[in-house]
């Protein structure tokens, strides 16, 4: 899979992923999507070979009734979805909740040896 066809189905994916969380009672919105390193901007928040770089991952911020949810847990039900979703579609999408160090809110697809 080139690189466009893992970014055009992982859009996809975050589409889906963002219907699933509306449809659920919750808001959400896109946080540390596509963040590329250039010559000129070589500054980043994330890790050497983050996906993000990539544009293959993307941070969700959830919302219940107003509220920010910042527990790893709060996003679980979402984390099942999302990697449901990948073994459905025959992708391996990655919940960083299941990160050593969990991160709940980052949805990821691995891609050229990248999780």
């Amino acid at each position: 899979m080139t690189l466009r066809e893992a970014r055009c189905a992982y859009s996809v994916c975050v589409a889906e992923l963002v219907l699933y969380a509306v449809s659920q009672g919750y808001e959400a919105a896109l946080d540390e999507g596509t963040e590329r390193l250039t010559a000129k901007d070589t500054m980043s928040d994330h890790m050497k070979g983050s996906l993000h770089h990539a544009g293959l991952a993307q941070d969700l911020l959830l919302y219940l009734k107003g509220v920010y949810l910042t527990k790893s847990e709060d996003y679980a039900f979402l984390g099942r979805f999302w990697k449901e979703l990948g073994v459905k579609k025959g992708l391996h999408l990655t919940w960083g909740g299941d990160f050593a160090k969990p991160d709940g809110n980052h949805f990821s697809l691995s891609w050229n040896g990248f999780k």
